[in-house]
């Protein structure tokens, strides 16, 4: 793996993702030479994690730089990257990278017509922003995402995300949004099932639901990255309609705000447990029927 010389590195902008890369490029020994940053949190965050790196104006950075991070949104990203090629701030031979998980490397079109080596390197964790952050990119995988059949280029993004102290996993452009969606899918609705399975615990006046909670689904977790399927749990997926009636029902009335969720996640359970020949056909019928007609669940209570 092609390791890249030591880089000047300009930050657009010191977000929660563009300091903490920026800092995990120092500690690898490259010089980030400038940020851009206009908010209290940024000029803060990059006091704590950049310090001594003069903020300045995206563009600016950007010429300042051999290695320019666009860590700005994914709907951000495109009129950033022409208003940097219409002003002239980059040149032939630098790298431009950017941090979107949604987009590949398409998105940076524009640079490469100009000479400039264009990477997408999307670190898979979600960021506070504060110094550990740091220590958890020892334990994260970056999707990184080149030019297809410039291989060159994919070394150096892989190089790069070693350097950050990550693992670097190939994406191909095509797949990039697919890929996106089933992090988002995971990451982002995980909070959201969690947030509500800990409302509805206080709901229910149990104390400390989180202390409840986080045994119980960081072992889901590890089981269901262990084993897939095979670590399906619980009344849906052996086929207990009258358990899954009283929750339909309990729901209903302290609930309700949750009923939807629980149902489609119960439909998408059953399913999967058929597939894999944890759930007969008709105990997934079954339990269909009853996320289809709910009621006749509640009556039969």
């Amino acid at each position: 793996m092609t390791r890249p010389a030591r880089l000047s590195v300009g930050v657009v902008s010191a977000g929660r993702v563009g300091s903490v890369l920026g800092a995990a490029l120092v500690r690898a020994g490259h010089t980030v030479v400038a940020a851009s940053g206009i908010s209290t949190e940024s000029v803060q965050r990059a006091e704590r994690l950049l310090p001594g790196v003069p903020l300045l104006p995206s563009d600016e950075v950007a010429r300042r730089a051999d290695l320019v991070v666009l860590a700005i949104p994914d709907d951000s990203l495109a009129v950033m990257v022409r208003g940097l090629v219409a002003t002239g701030s980059l040149r032939p031979g630098q790298i431009v990278l950017h941090t979107s998980g949604a987009h590949g490397v398409g998105v940076l079109d524009p640079v490469a017509e100009l000479g400039a080596l264009p990477l997408a390197l999307h670190p898979v964790m979600t960021f506070s922003g504060r110094s550990e952050d740091l220590e958890r990119m020892a334990t994260c995988c970056i999707g990184v995402t080149a030019a297809a059949g410039d291989e060159a280029a994919w070394n150096v993004g892989e190089a790069l995300a070693v350097e950050m102290g990550a693992e670097p996993v190939r994406v191909p452009e095509a797949a990039r949004t697919l890929y996106h969606a089933a992090l988002a899918h995971g990451a982002n609705h995980l909070i959201t099932l969690v947030a509500d399975c800990a409302e509805v615990l206080r709901r229910a006046e149990v104390a400390d639901a989180e202390r409840l909670l986080g045994p119980l689904l960081s072992a889901a977790l590890d089981n269901v990255l262990r084993h897939g399927d095979r670590a399906l749990t619980g009344p849906v997926a052996r086929g207990d309609t009258g358990t899954v009636g009283a929750h339909l029902g309990a729901l209903a009335e302290h609930a309700p705000d949750v009923v939807a969720s629980y149902s489609v996640l119960a439909r998408r359970t059953a399913e999967r447990a058929r597939k894999s020949g944890m759930l007969s056909p008709g105990g997934a019928a079954a339990i269909a029927d009853l996320l289809d007609n709910p009621a006749d669940g509640r009556e039969t209570q």
